[in-house]
């Protein structure tokens, strides 16, 4: 099966969303570290500062967790907050900020308060980024009440996710692949229409085993079952959205194809593999042919990057795995 080439970059679909959000909702205001007059450390933001002032476009402190404490207040008294944290490994000063305070605000206040708080979050390896540079993870938020978490791996779905994102009324993490930032093509996809914002997609059909993956790495994937077509038939489901789930879309995949293997970059243990793994296993036990199974990095540090390509899952890997579970 094959497919159109997508030729939306990641950066410019961003890019163009947030000037588009700007000019349609007075409420909307970007915050972050250095995206006002340099556009930001990979230039997502640039010429937003010049075109909406420097109110709308803001330059914070060095210091995530003000940003994230100050994008609560301001959505808590009416404003739409939408902030950009450099790298996903500087997030953890603001960990107690988005989980004992934004995931619980709507909650804590019986529901009288929907603030809406976007929080972009450049991610993921590949690009030889030194240590807290390359970091991936989306699991840490994902299992944490009131937060949403999307990972769109294209431009199309950033632009969906983030124009969503900004109605939903709670806190919402998006994890933007740096890799796919200025990446000028996109493996070859026909994405079928998501039933919901926040379902997933099947971007290929097949018929002899489903992969549920999300983020850089489905590029990889999509490589690696156009490589192996037509001897081999593989399904792939894009997830887009890792907290909720969609559940559903990777079930029916599974009852077509018998087989599943789940692929992403953060680490294998505790991950959000073992999630859908676990799930499947619970709701449609008796549709497998086979072991679910997953392909992800060991638990471990991120390495230097002399050593990111040992670590991270490429397309042989993928190629090798769908062998053994379809032989």
């Amino acid at each position: 099966m094959r497919s159109t080439v997508s030729s939306v970059r990641l950066a410019e679909s961003i890019n163009t969303t947030l000037a588009d959000l700007l000019e349609q909702d007075p409420k909307l205001l970007l915050l972050g570290e250095d995206i006002g007059r340099l556009g930001g450390v990979f230039r997502v933001t640039r010429g937003l500062r010049e075109r909406f002032g420097n109110d709308r476009v803001r330059d914070s402190l060095l210091a995530e967790s003000t940003i994230v404490g100050q994008a609560i207040g301001m959505a808590m008294s009416g404003l739409v907050p939408v902030c950009e944290i450099q790298f996903d490994g500087f997030t953890y000063p603001a960990v107690n900020q988005l989980v004992t305070q934004a995931a619980r605000i709507g909650d804590r206040w019986n529901g009288q308060v929907s603030p809406s708080l976007v929080v972009r979050i450049p991610t993921g390896g590949g690009v030889r980024g030194v240590e807290h540079h390359s970091e991936s993870n989306e699991a840490l938020f994902a299992r944490v009440p009131g937060i949403s978490v999307a990972c769109p791996s294209t431009g199309e779905d950033a632009d969906q996710i983030l124009r969503y994102a900004v109605t939903l009324g709670s806190p919402v993490v998006v994890y933007e692949p740096i890799r796919l930032y200025w990446r000028r093509s996109t493996p070859a996809r026909v994405p079928e229409p998501a039933r919901t914002p926040t379902a997933a997609r099947v971007v290929r059909r097949g018929t002899d085993l489903t992969i549920a993956t999300f983020g850089a790495v489905t590029h990889e994937v999509l490589e690696a079952v156009h490589a192996l077509s037509p001897d081999v038939d593989v399904e792939v489901v894009d997830l887009r959205w890792v907290a909720p789930l969609d559940l559903d879309t990777v079930m029916e995949s599974v009852a077509r194809t018998g087989r599943l293997l789940i692929v992403h970059e953060g680490s294998k243990d505790f991950g959000i593999g073992a999630e859908i793994a676990a799930s499947v296993a619970d709701r449609g036990f008796h549709t497998l042919r086979g072991p679910v199974r997953r392909l992800a990095p060991d638990r471990r540090a991120y390495p230097p990057a002399d050593f990111e390509k040992d670590y991270l899952i490429g397309v042989q890997e993928i190629k090798d795995e769908v062998l053994v579970m379809t032989k």
